[in-house]
């Protein structure tokens, strides 16, 4: 038995295509990008919820943060404990000398976070400072007193 086979099929008249990849088929530098920036932006919303979820429970659980929100704080006593303590650094009347003015703190930071700050001494040069309860109320008051 015999086959037969035409030559179109053996040698074709016209050469074959190569396949091209078109624009829709590899990602624009500007579509890369924009995927870049929203992952930033989930990797930036993830870290958020962690802190949330993490710190503020620590803080609202903190026996001295707790305490010391719980109390009335006299403005006259937490000026002498100011100017004691912090005028060294913050100024006599608290204008920022070494650390920063503290005339509208309560603007830019909550009662807990004035706490933590004082107490943590995260941002050197400022020291850890963790007076009794009462006093750090009076401070407080006194902070607040600063506009």
């Amino acid at each position: 038995m015999r086959l037969d086979i035409p030559s179109s099929v053996t040698s074709p008249a016209t050469p074959t295509a190569t396949p091209t990849v078109t624009a829709a088929a590899a990602p624009s530098s500007a579509n890369r990008r924009g995927l870049i920036s929203a992952l930033a932006m989930v990797a930036a919303v993830c870290v958020a919820v962690v802190a949330l979820v993490v710190l503020l429970p620590a803080a609202r659980s903190d026996p001295y943060t707790r305490s010391t929100l719980q109390l009335s704080g006299s403005g006259e006593r937490g000026e002498q404990l100011f100017l004691i303590n912090c005028a060294g650094c913050h100024g006599i009347a608290a204008q920022g000398l070494v650390g920063p003015s503290l005339h509208g703190v309560h603007n830019r930071k909550n009662n807990r976070q004035l706490i933590q700050q004082v107490v943590s001494g995260r941002t050197p040069p400022m020291p850890r400072f963790q007076p009794e309860p009462q006093a750090m109320a009076d401070l407080l008051a006194y902070l607040d007193t600063l506009t």
